[in-house]
């Protein structure tokens, strides 16, 4: 009497997995840099203590679903993992970087910078991110 569901259920989800592949994650690369955050391009007020981003103008804009508005931005609260020299740090993305001219470029709040390097340091290269799922 149960047998025949559960050979249904495994079946079904043995299908289902077989056709539905798995996508890579996407890893970018940027520098990154820290900004006092303040209100922002997604309507939030932050602060430097919390762990925020700005993200490169060119993927803000670009963005799928992105508007004239960029309140409504579906960027906007987008958590990324970036990690530099070891270290690694998750931040949501709440702003647009206009100052960013790499595509792929982070401003990141000095809390968020400093657990990837010392705030000394300024600007760091070969940052890579993705997007947290």
């Amino acid at each position: 009497m149960f047998i025949k569901p559960l050979l249904f259920t495994a079946l079904t989800f043995t299908a289902l997995s077989e056709a539905i592949p798995l996508l890579p994650r996407t890893t970018y690369t940027g520098d990154v840099t820290y900004y006092t955050p303040g209100l922002g391009a997604c309507g939030l007020v932050n602060t430097s203590a919390q762990l925020v981003a700005a993200i490169g103008h060119i993927a803000f804009d670009s963005y799928p679903g992105a508007t004239a508005n960029p309140n409504t931005n579906p960027i906007c609260g987008k958590k990324v993992t970036a990690s530099y020299g070891g270290h690694s740090v998750t931040v949501e993305i709440v702003d647009r970087c206009v100052g960013c001219a790499g595509e792929y470029d982070l401003d990141l709040s000095s809390t968020a910078f400093s657990e990837l390097a010392p705030l000394s340091v300024g600007r760091l290269t070969g940052v890579t991110w993705e997007y947290v799922a």
